[in-house]
């Protein structure tokens, strides 16, 4: 069986996502694509994180946080949340997608997949660190989609 593979119509591994997604412009989740989940799969988890944040911001900045994606969603529109799923606490400090945002330069953003063997029982608004402890050991597959940003 492929990988699990995670891939945007907006724009291509390691291209420029477009402006509309910014923080600071539209502020909407772009559009994605999802295949090849492990037959294994009983949920999805979606993070967006930014690591060139580490050096400004003193830490890797969380852009969307959501678990409980059915692993038969093959599209996430853009600006939408997956049926049934749950979203966590971003660095911003809402609930939700906050989008692109470099205070010093253009940066690189990771839109991480991960397939896991269970659902994870965690409340609204939970962090990246929770989902990361709740979904610990039972991981069955990962991808990886990286969009560049330039500062405002």
């Amino acid at each position: 069986m492929a990988d699990l593979e995670l891939t945007s119509p907006a724009f291509d591994d390691g291209e420029r996502i477009p402006h509309e997604h910014g923080y600071q412009a539209g502020n909407t989740s772009p559009p994605l694509r999802i295949r090849n989940v492990p037959e294994a799969t009983k949920s999805l988890v979606l993070v967006v994180d930014d690591p060139d944040a580490e050096k400004p911001a003193g830490k890797i900045w969380d852009h969307w946080v959501v678990w409980n994606i059915d692993p038969e969603t093959a599209e996430i529109p853009a600006g939408t949340v997956p049926e049934g799923a749950t979203e966590g606490h971003n660095d911003f400090g809402e609930v939700g997608w906050g989008g692109p945002n470099p205070p010093d330069r253009e940066h690189t953003y990771r839109f991480l997949l991960y397939a896991l063997d269970e659902r994870l029982d965690l409340p609204r608004g939970a962090s990246k660190e929770d989902v990361y402890d709740a979904a610990s050991g039972h991981m069955v597959g990962k991808a990886e989609l990286t969009g560049t940003y330039p500062r405002n």
